[in-house]
């Protein structure tokens, strides 16, 4: 009796708001953690499984272009304190169910001192006594197997121009009217079966490099665009961006799988059309492995 006395002391109009604004509130709260424990999924896969990367530079060509996306497996060799996305650990030594890569795999790399990630190639591993001897690969004292294929043209676009200062004199014309990068190609076997191809420039400073003894648990790296790559052959710091010689297995962050993608830097965000339109054919689900 009392409570129906008290509605219609109310009115039938009256609001009834703190009921709602609660439901509001429980809702928006849902969401935020719905979306909050979606970020966490999304930054625990890219930590442990696998992440996409870009490549940023012209360093792993023909390979590998300037614009390339690609998947990165994290779990590869094990986890360590480079395979948190954003490197928000302190460095620390070893691995979590490491493993040591296969010479010849491409993998990310974190230098020493750094929070930015590299992309090479694995040459060689703990042991391996690595030499460059007039751009010949020479690993222990064993000059490695190469052969001159033809130069490879690469199609000239935004993320692949040819420029002077990387490629001065390889800029041609083809028979259709385009532009392309005419690349001089060789092919190197490493002694465990891996095959990959490499771009020879010519004379440069990377060319001589006196033999190293990579240590336990260290990787020798380079770049398959030899003359214009900052790897294991050149100091860390600002001057030459290198990676000091052998890298820490731990600084490893995973293992290149495929491309997914390529764009040739012709996109506009603000024209939706252009994302189609930019991307390079035939590159997709290219593998990476050296089928080793």
């Amino acid at each position: 009796m009392s409570e129906t006395v008290l509605n219609q002391a109310n009115g039938p109009d009256a609001p009834v708001t703190a009921p709602a604004e609660a439901k509001k509130d429980s809702a928006l709260w849902r969401e935020i953690k719905g979306i909050f424990w979606v970020l966490v999924a999304v930054l625990l896969f890219h930590s442990l499984v696998a992440k996409p990367f870009y490549i940023p530079s012209e360093s792993m060509m023909p390979g590998l272009l300037k614009g390339d996306r690609l998947v990165v497996s994290k779990y590869a060799y094990g986890w360590s304190w480079v395979s948190p996305s954003f490197h928000l650990w302190p460095e620390q030594k070893g691995r979590l169910w490491g493993s040591l890569p296969k010479a010849g795999d491409v993998v990310i790399v974190t230098p020493p001192g750094l929070r930015e990630d590299y992309i090479k190639r694995v040459i060689g591993l703990p042991g391996d006594t690595v030499e460059v001897r007039g751009g010949r690969l020479i690993l222990n004292g064993v000059p490695v197997r190469q052969q001159r294929l033809p130069d490879r043209m690469v199609p000239v676009d935004d993320n692949a121009p040819c420029g002077v200062e990387q490629f001065a004199g390889r800029l041609v014309q083809q028979p259709g009217g385009g532009f392309a990068c005419s690349l001089p190609i060789v092919r190197e076997t490493l002694p465990n079966g891996a095959v990959y191809d490499t771009v020879d420039l010519g004379q440069s400073i990377g060319d001589d490099y006196p033999p190293v003894k990579v240590p336990a648990d260290h990787v020798f790296l380079m770049g398959d665009n030899r003359d214009r790559s900052a790897d294991s052959r050149f100091a860390l710091g600002p001057v030459e961006n290198g990676l000091g010689g052998p890298v820490p297995w731990e600084n490893i962050g995973g293992r290149a799988e495929f491309i997914t993608f390529s764009l040739d830097g012709s996109a506009s965000w603000w024209n939706p059309i252009s994302w189609l339109t930019s991307l390079r054919g035939g590159r997709a689900g290219t593998s990476l492995r050296s089928g080793v």
